[in-house]
């Protein structure tokens, strides 16, 4: 591993701007990457309860397609059903074994979109389509012999865990990078704490409140500008003036929030489903409390980043982190695992920094081809910093896939 540790980076005190959007639990783009990610667990359960091992797989390019919804006040209800597009690729057997690929992946779909958005009907509200493939990456060149035939023509037809290749050794699959940060700034945490607090405790207490919230907030200085969207579920919402009081409400509860979680110097302004227009009754009420009722799109990659946050001006990769294969896709392991050895520096020094883990296609999963820290201190101990890449890429690999197993570990 090539390391570099490079003073510079502002500590979060001394950044003069932040600006930082949250994609709520029931926007579209947060769903796909929730469905892609509870196939991949779904299917990697299953091989581990049969086989003893996660044969290869990919859904990180899923894709939830809107469907349509008639909606007024005091009722409700879808009309086109929404479609989930489940795009990947997916081992279908272990020599004469076969996996009920599409049966997983249909019964995860339709289980975690309607705990996720519990007035969508399994059945009824819900399409699910599959363009899988068991074709494996280039690489699988024919040779004459059985020496000479490459092991990635079993890539995706094991005849037994033998030809998987990566229990002879943990190599990258792929040329990639992972980015993570610590600590979060004022309007990092602001924004994370506002949306988890109104699709988590505040939605669970009220029912009317969908879970399709979007919350952006710019800080300059002293002063934060937070712009939120929250929807309304109809069946919940007899009349405007309901409506137009809860949105006062939520209003009230989020600059309360904000006073509790900003340093007490800071100014906040709070506006709220700010395309409403109460006369022509365009208004964020709808059927499900997500958009993705009517026409709007979700594709893995385009929402959160690992740290459950967009934040334009912190570093961060275009890696779609969930639906990867978790043992041994670097896009998805290189990016928590950079998180977690941003978070343990920072709390090991004090200081702010940022990690870069940089894979090489082939190459020792372990052993990054590039390393690169960028910390707010004047120097870091090259020591400290080797010991806490290593343990990240070690034993910190095997805590990362253990929690991506059991759904403790978010992706987005």
């Amino acid at each position: 591993m090539h390391l570099s540790i490079t003073p510079g980076l502002l500590a979060c005190g001394q950044m003069p701007v932040e600006v930082v959007e949250r994609k709520g639990a029931g926007h579209p783009d947060t769903l796909a990457d929730g469905v892609a990610e509870a196939v991949s667990r779904a299917y990697a359960r299953y091989c581990l309860d049969h086989f003893g091992a996660i044969l290869h797989h990919n859904s990180d390019k899923t894709a939830l397609l809107g469907g349509a919804a008639h909606v007024e006040f005091g009722r409700g209800e879808m009309t086109r059903p929404l479609t989930v597009l489940v795009n990947g690729r997916f081992t279908e057997a272990l020599g004469a074994k076969r996996v009920p690929v599409a049966e997983i992946i249909d019964t995860t779909v339709r289980a975690f979109l309607t705990a996720r958005l519990p007035r969508l009907d399994p059945d009824r509200d819900i399409q699910v389509q599959m363009r899988l493939s068991t074709a494996s990456s280039p690489g699988a060149v024919h040779g004459d012999s059985a020496d000479q035939q490459a092991g990635r023509k079993h890539w995706f037809h094991p005849r037994t865990l033998d030809d998987l290749a990566e229990r002879h050794r943990a190599f990258a699959n792929d040329t990639s990078a992972g980015v993570g940060y610590a600590p979060l700034g004022a309007a990092e945490q602001l924004v994370l704490a506002v949306e988890q607090y109104l699709t988590g405790e505040f939605a669970s207490a009220n029912p009317w409140c969908g879970t399709d919230v979007k919350v952006m907030a710019v800080r300059s200085g002293r002063q934060v500008h937070l712009t939120a969207c929250v929807p309304q579920i109809a069946d919940h919402t007899p009349d405007l003036d309901t409506y137009v009081r809860r949105r006062d409400q939520v209003r009230a509860l989020i600059a309360s929030l904000a006073h509790q979680v900003l340093p007490s110097d800071h100014q906040v302004h709070v506006a709220l489903n700010t395309r409403d227009d109460d006369e022509r009754r365009e208004l964020y009420l709808t059927a499900t409390g997500s958009s993705i009722e009517s026409g709007d799109e979700g594709v893995v990659g385009r929402g959160n980043r690992p740290t459950g946050l967009i934040s334009m001006l912190r570093p961060m990769s275009m890696e779609g982190v969930s639906g990867k294969n978790p043992v041994y896709h670097v896009g998805k392991l290189y990016s928590l695992a950079a998180q977690r050895a941003a978070e343990a520096l920072h709390e090991r020094t004090g200081h702010a920094c940022a990690v870069v883990l940089v894979s090489q296609s082939g190459r020792n999963l372990d052993d990054p081809w590039q390393a690169v820290v960028h910390t707010s201190a004047p120097a870091l101990p090259e020591l400290l910093v080797r010991q806490v890449i290593g343990h990240m890429l070690g034993e910190g690999l095997e805590e990362i896939r253990s929690g991506l197993l059991a759904g403790k570990v978010a992706t987005a």
